[in-house]
C-alpha cells in the first residue's frame, strides 16, 4: 500500500515521499508510531493542510543533505581489489561497499541512495551518484586498483613465463637444427604461456 512520510525513514525515504510499503508494515509501524500516514485522498488534502509544518521540516533534512552533498561532492573513493588473469574483479564493487567506505570518512549514505551508471567489474575509474535527498545529489569517483601485492606476483610471474617462452623457443631452434623434426610437446604461443602462468599463480 502506499503511503506519505511524514518523517525521513531510513532505507524507505524521506519526509514527504509517498512510498510503497506492505499493509502490515504501515498499520503496525510506520502509521503508529507517526512515520507515515496512508496515502489516500484524504490525507493527501492533509498532507497539502499540513505543508507549512512539514515543509521546516523538510527544509531542516534538504539543509542537512546539501551539507552531507560538500563533504561528497567531487572526492575519489580508492578501492584496492584482487583481478584474475583476464582482468576482471573476483565479484563486483556494491553499493553497499561503497556506503561502508564513505562510512569510514564519516559520511553516512545508505546504500540505496548509491547509483551506478552499470556494475563495477574491474579496474579504473568510475563515477557514481548519490541521491541524498529530493533534488539534492553527489557525484564522486571510485578508482579500483590492484592490490599491489598481487600485482608484482603477476609481474614475476608474467617475467617467469616470458624466460620460460624464451627456453623453449631456444630449444625449438637447436632441436630443428640438429634435425629432431618430432618435437614431443606442441609450442604454446606466448599469451597461452602467460595466461597459464597467471591462472596457476592466482590459484595457488
Amino acid at each position: 500500500m502506499k503511503v506519505i512520510l511524514t518523517e525521513k525513514v531510513p532505507a524507505l525515504g524521506n519526509i514527504g515521499e509517498i512510498v510503497n510499503v506492505s499493509a502490515g508494515h504501515a498499520r503496525n509501524y510506520l502509521v503508529p508510531n507517526g512515520f507515515a500516514m496512508v496515502a489516500d485522498e484524504g490525507n493527501k488534502n492533509l498532507l497539502a493542510a499540513q505543508q507549512k509544518s512539514l515543509g521546516k521540516k523538510i527544509q531542516a533534512q534538504k539543509d542537512a543533505a546539501n551539507e552531507i552533498k560538500k563533504q561528497i561532492e567531487g572526492i575519489t573513493l580508492e578501492l584496492i581489489k584482487k583481478v584474475g588473469a583476464s582482468g576482471k574483479l573476483f565479484g563486483t564493487v556494491t553499493n553497499a561497499e561503497l556506503s561502508k567506505e564513505l562510512e569510514t570518512r564519516g559520511i553516512n549514505v545508505e546504500r540505496r541512495l548509491i547509483h551506478l551508471d552499470a556494475p563495477i567489474k574491474g579496474l579504473g575509474i568510475f563515477t557514481a551518484k548519490a541521491k541524498i535527498f529530493q533534488d539534492v545529489e553527489a557525484t564522486f569517483k571510485i578508482k579500483v586498483a590492484i592490490d599491489p601485492k598481487q600485482a608484482e606476483e603477476l609481474k614475476l610471474a608474467q617475467e617467469e613465463a616470458l624466460k620460460n617462452a624464451e627456453a623453449r623457443k631456444k630449444a625449438l631452434a637447436e632441436a630443428k637444427a640438429n634435425g629432431e623434426s618430432d618435437v614431443p610437446v606442441a609450442e604454446m604461443s606466448e599469451e597461452q604461456r602467460l595466461k597459464m602462468e597467471v591462472d596457476k599463480l592466482l590459484r595457488s
